[in-house]
């Protein structure tokens, strides 16, 4: 992680359990029961370990300074950065659970922003009613196979691919009124890239099957498919969605999250940004092709 905010607490631990260890010593000097010099030699690695420390918090300071400067040269250079990143393609947007309006407002904010158009969106009833879903199923020709506890799984995936691949869509066709709680746009056209919010807790059982199958098919095209969420977003999907396959952006909702969205939908390696301790990087690197693009 790129903040050493954590680093210096880790450090801090360390040497205050150093320091204690080296009080107690002195204390023990106090009482006579060790020479001077020793005593000595203990106040002198008090010293050394306060300087470390305080060079740690100094290296922190500046480190938070140099964080601060990127997010301001990220956020007064952030139109230029983005602008034509997605010229002409489609994207499509899934939220499981209900749509939140400030993460939908900062998804499509940054599609638009790069030039691309919101082809669809589908917003999933959670937990899904298993129940129902196999009612469903069982009486369409094409969806019997999936009928079943043990198929939720693969009825997830093939959920997924349907989706972004667009063109007859059977299973979404059949499940609409089951899983659908918010539907725009058709399912005819392809997409060139898929945003997943999930705005429900973790779910369990049938559930989390369904969703683990639904985000690989997502992905399974080969297409990009990015997780997303807020940088106070609790408990983050992050895990989850990268053991799925799905890269990832956990500061949408700020300028270099949004860029962060774009430069992955344009086609930048899959990976996890974002400002938490599970980001690999704040941004994905910009190839030569992708700047060309800007």
């Amino acid at each position: 992680m790129f903040d050493l905010r954590y680093h210096v607490a880790s450090l801090a631990a360390v040497f205050l359990a150093l320091i204690i260890g080296i009080l107690v010593g002195v204390g023990i000097a106090d009482r006579g029961l060790l020479d001077k010099g020793t005593r000595r030699l203990l106040e002198d690695r008090i010293t050394v370990l306060q300087n470390r420390l305080d060079n740690a918090s100094q290296r922190t300071a500046a480190a938070d300074r140099e964080q601060r400067a990127m997010q301001s040269y990220i956020k007064q250079t952030y139109p230029v950065l983005i602008r034509n990143r997605l010229r002409g393609k489609h994207v499509a947007v899934v939220f499981v659970g209900s749509v939140n309006t400030g993460l939908l407002s900062a998804v499509e904010r940054a599609v638009t922003d790069a030039g691309a158009q919101e082809t669809r969106l589908r917003a999933l009833k959670m937990p899904i009613d298993v129940r129902q879903v196999d009612a469903r199923l069982a009486a369409d020709a094409k969806g019997k196979s999936y009928v079943g506890n043990a198929k939720l799984e693969s009825l997830g995936h093939a959920l997924g691919e349907e989706l972004v691949t667009g063109g007859d869509t059977p299973l979404w066709n059949a499940l609409t009124g089951e899983l659908g709680e918010r539907v725009l746009g058709g399912s005819k056209a392809p997409v060139d890239g898929v945003v997943v919010v999930r705005t429900v807790p973790p779910q369990r059982d049938g559930t989390s099957r369904f969703l683990l199958g639904l985000y690989q098919g997502l992905s399974s095209p080969g297409l990009p498919a990015v997780g997303v969420e807020k940088t106070d977003t609790r408990p983050s999907a992050v895990d989850i969605f990268g053991k799925s396959g799905l890269s990832t952006v956990d500061d949408v909702d700020d300028p270099a999250g949004k860029l962060a969205l774009a430069l992955l939908l344009a086609g930048a390696p899959a990976g996890h940004y974002g400002v938490k301790d599970t980001a690999d990087d704040p941004l994905p690197p910009f190839p030569s092709t992708l700047a060309r693009g800007g």
